[in-house]
């Protein structure tokens, strides 16, 4: 395992800028002690809060940028959906986020084959026409964006030391 430090005036001050602030600060530390690159191998350095913090925070970044449809398309599927994320997730308290993305994996299964096949800018926007069950989805993720990223802010300052050591 690797060890992700922080400074306990950088995490206070994090917090003082709000929860995304606060959930960032944990996300460039996690990021920095990997070299910012999330691979099989640097997955092994890290534990299963750190890696599921990384998860959510890609997902709602593609989500919120372009729905679960370039999610899919960019390749994040296989990590997202094929993995123990909506588990660990719920395991937070946070069934309802858990749920959409057992839905969202459901969807993905049945259509990720021509959803990730390499295409053109238009064809690429073809995708959300010919996938409106993502629709739903991500507008559920986005009116709940918020409140699941505070959750999962709470969650983090319940098992900081799941995240980081904090150092004076």
């Amino acid at each position: 395992m690797i060890t992700v430090k922080l400074k306990e005036k950088d995490i206070i001050k994090a917090a003082n800028e709000g929860m995304d602030a606060f959930v960032g600060a944990f996300v460039d530390k996690i990021n920095e002690a990997i070299g910012s690159e999330l691979t099989g191998e640097t997955m092994q350095l890290l534990n299963a809060d750190q890696i599921t913090l990384l998860a959510y925070v890609q997902m709602r970044d593609e989500v919120m940028d372009g729905g679960f449809v370039q999610l899919i398309h960019n390749g994040y599927g296989p990590f997202l959906f094929k993995n123990p994320f909506a588990k660990a997730l719920k395991m937070w308290g946070l069934t309802d986020l858990s749920k959409l993305v057992y839905s969202a994996a459901t969807l993905y299964n049945k259509h990720h084959e021509a959803i990730e096949a390499d295409c053109s800018d238009d064809e690429f926007m073809s995708l959300f026409e010919r996938f409106p069950d993502f629709d739903d989805l991500d507008d559920e993720f986005v009116e709940n964006e918020e409140m699941w990223t505070a959750r999962i802010a709470e969650y983090i300052d319940e098992h900081i030391e799941a995240f980081a050591t904090v150092e004076k």
